[in-house]
């Protein structure tokens, strides 16, 4: 009887392994990096930007009617948390439609820009992210060049070759502890030549972002407020047409 029982246990162990595979995984995703109240306040319009929520995640809507941004959020991060951020990027002058990922990875959701790129009139895109939302963002404009005028990575980096007409910008923290360095100048090989790299003094991984400190990044000397303030005047200066 004991060994029917032993027996029958073992043939259920490989039923078993999935489902516990399936529950480690939704444990995992399930522990996040959550907005804070700077960011939710930012979710509210003003005289220049309109926030509203959509299929796909959140528009800010700003002056422009020709530039837009695609922005894929970092790993685990409540996507609502970048958005002190894009508000103020849509009032500079470069609409953002911020993207919600499946379990908060942007691996899940890599293609989620084309039906943007369908669905709205803009004519000139450009995508981008934050870390893990970067890396993807650029995976997909190496897919898709042809339907974009440029790239924003935020604390990551391209593994794949980028089209020559793409417009990149390429942001870091001196003091982020979380990017892989050698990575992030690995991946300097993939850049166009017109790339424009640059690293914010006393920035790190987390305040590009509203979402409080995030293991094992470095300790920041500036404001999340100051280092979203320096990223998006560097995108508005190199990358949006002069007026």
């Amino acid at each position: 009887m004991k060994k029917h029982s032993l027996k029958k246990r073992l043939l259920l162990l490989p039923l078993l392994i999935p489902v516990l595979l399936v529950l480690a995984f939704l444990l995992y995703a399930g522990q996040y990096y959550p907005a804070d109240g700077t960011a939710l306040a930012a979710l509210n319009p003003d005289d220049t930007v309109s926030v509203r929520k959509t299929e796909y995640g959140w528009l800010f809507d700003g002056p422009s009617d020709s530039d837009a941004l695609i922005f894929y959020p970092g790993a685990k991060v409540e996507e609502t948390a970048y958005a002190p951020l894009l508000h103020r990027l849509a009032a500079e002058g470069m609409d953002v439609c911020l993207v919600k990922m499946p379990f908060r990875l942007a691996f899940f959701g890599m293609n989620r820009a084309d039906a943007l790129l369908s669905g709205y009139g803009y004519s000139r895109w450009y995508i981008g992210g934050h870390s893990l939302g970067g890396a993807m963002a650029a995976v997909y404009a190496a897919d898709h060049g042809a339907r974009l005028s440029g790239l924003v990575l935020l604390a990551a980096y391209p593994t794949k070759p980028l089209d020559d007409h793409l417009r990149v910008i390429s942001v870091f923290g001196s003091e982020d502890g979380v990017i892989n360095r050698e990575k992030l100048e690995e991946g300097d090989r993939f850049f166009p030549e017109n790339t424009v790299r640059h690293r914010i003094e006393g920035g790190n991984h987390a305040r590009f972002g509203n979402y409080g400190a995030q293991r094992g990044d470095g300790t920041a000397a500036i404001s999340a407020e100051e280092q979203q303030r320096q990223t998006v005047e560097l995108i508005r200066q190199h990358l949006l047409p002069a007026s």
